[in-house]
Parts: structure tokens; C-alpha cells; sequence
């Protein structure tokens, strides 16, 4: 898939690789809360 010929070529790719990078930051943050909420939470049940 080629950029589309234009000032935003760069932009557009900088763009799109910082909102995936977000993305996979975001899920990996929420699953080690979620696993450190989980044990967190059996620890104090008992």
C-alpha cells in the first residue's frame, strides 16, 4: 500500500505508527492491570 503523494505522506505514517504503538501499549498495560487487580484481589480475599 503506497502513501498517497502529498505533504501528509509523512505525517499519515507517523501517524498511523504512533496510534498502533498506542494501541498495543494500551493492551498491554490493561492486561497487566488486570492480572495485577487479580491478584491483588485474591491476596486480600483471603
Amino acid at each position: 500500500m503506497a502513501p498517497p503523494p502529498g505533504p501528509y505522506s509523512g505525517t499519515s505514517t507517523l501517524a498511523l505508527v504512533a496510534r498502533a504503538s498506542a494501541f498495543s501499549f494500551g493492551l498491554v498495560y490493561g492486561s497487566i492491570k488486570l492480572k495485577y487487580l487479580k491478584c491483588a484481589y485474591l491476596t486480600w480475599s483471603f
